[in-house]
């Protein structure tokens, strides 16, 4: 794979706009080129018109013909005077020319049969996450037409068709490649490098999974019951509350019955649960769960205890109108959200923040309202108000701690 540094700069297709053209297979001004380019895009394109996206379309000359063959075109180039060529170029046709970045074309998602990509994968930056942005603008059963090469014999640059294929294998659910560097009417004259194009069809999505948790909100007047993670791989250090997933053939209060039991040796019943807030929450990593919050009263079911001090390394009782700012971010939403009386919550972490809660960063938690029937117009608080909720501040030095084993 090529680890040169791509020509990324605007600036340099500025300056290239005004002589791109003179190379045959840019402005395919030779009616034998364009006649060899014409025939193996209508070869890839459907048969039928389609809407065409063409990324980096530069002068505009593939768009150009794939609306001769047909089809609804849109272009987009990150250089003002390639489009301003394309839309002479395209001026008799219904065309679309936008100024954007190819990686993060100015379209919405799902709008498109074809993606058009020549010459431009090479030259940007994490193509892995291209290609995946790239197959999200298709239409289910749509295709990318990704044309490449590795140019140059002594300090090429660019994607092998090896390389390519691989690249594009998690999204594909199958290809065809056709090499082109042969084919000496494409390039108006003969080449030695590889060329080629690689016709990717994605794979439909995946139907939509989450993982379900629960959350333990176990509460001591105006204490709430937290845990410190230990030895697990994820967030070890911060406190959390008691929590855990729910197994297959469980319902979400199964399994918040199951995980008291084990975690702190609580012999809760259904009856001891209500619950208190659902949260859809997604990792840095873009992984989404469902998480169910629920409360219970200390009392109910035992004394808690630490049962799992491998995984646990603290336990202990915290005030819930001060609570520790050394939680994980998710959880500590959670509590706020309950606190404030939301019941239900959109925690949606971006890449780059933190799995701990950051008091200075920015907070992600999104209160959804919830529906009112009758002449009942309230708000998320009123009747959604935890139960023995108390806004008096309780300090830190005069609670209540020790509940469970440190």
């Amino acid at each position: 794979m090529a680890t040169d540094t791509p020509v990324t700069d605007a600036g340099y297709w500025e300056s290239a706009a005004e002589r791109f053209d003179d190379e045959p297979d840019h402005g395919l001004r030779d009616p034998e080129v364009r006649a060899a380019w014409a025939a193996r895009l209508q070869s890839w394109l459907p048969a039928e018109p389609s809407d065409v996206l063409d990324l980096g379309c530069g002068t505009g000359s593939m768009a150009l013909l794939a609306a001769e063959q047909g089809h609804r075109v849109t272009g987009v180039d990150r250089s003002p005077r390639m489009v301003e060529a394309a839309r002479a170029k395209l001026a008799e046709w219904d065309a679309r020319l936008l100024i954007g970045d190819a990686a993060r074309p100015p379209v919405t998602e799902r709008q498109f049969d074809v993606v058009l990509v020549r010459h431009v994968l090479w030259a940007l930056p994490d193509p892995e996450t291209v290609l995946r942005s790239w197959a999200r603008l298709l239409r289910p059963g749509g295709r990318l037409i990704l044309i490449e090469g590795r140019w140059g014999e002594a300090d090429p640059v660019g994607f092998t068709a090896t390389e390519l294929e691989g690249l594009t294998a998690p999204l594909a659910r199958r290809t065809h490649l056709e090499q082109l560097a042969g084919d000496t009417a494409l390039w108006g004259r003969e080449v030695a490098d590889e060329r080629y194009a690689l016709v990717v069809h994605p794979a439909p999505p995946a139907r939509h999974t989450e993982v379900i948790d629960v959350h333990l909100i176990l509460r001591r007047g105006d204490e709430v019951l937290l845990a410190r993670r230990a030895n697990t791989g994820y967030a070890d250090g911060l406190l959390h509350a008691p929590s855990g997933h729910a197994e297959d053939g469980e319902d979400v209060r199964e399994a918040m019955i199951r995980e008291a039991g084990e975690e702190l040796g609580l012999r809760l019943g259904p009856s001891d649960l209500r619950v208190a807030l659902v949260m859809q929450h997604r990792s840095p990593e873009g992984r989404p769960r469902i998480g169910w919050f629920f409360e219970a009263r200390y009392g109910a079911g035992g004394e808690p205890a630490n049962r799992e001090p491998e995984k646990c390394s603290e336990l202990d009782w915290f005030p819930l109108d001060a609570l520790p700012d050394d939680m994980v971010a998710y959880c500590r939403a959670g509590l706020d959200a309950y606190r404030a009386g939301q019941r239900f919550l959109l925690h949606w972490h971006r890449p780059g923040d933190t799995i701990a809660y950051d008091p200075a960063g920015t907070h992600r938690a999104i209160p959804l309202p919830l529906s009112h029937t009758g002449n009942n117009t309230g708000n998320n608080t009123g009747d959604n108000t935890p139960a023995d909720a108390n806004p008096r501040a309780t300090s830190a030095h005069t609670m209540r701690r020790g509940g469970g084993p440190r």
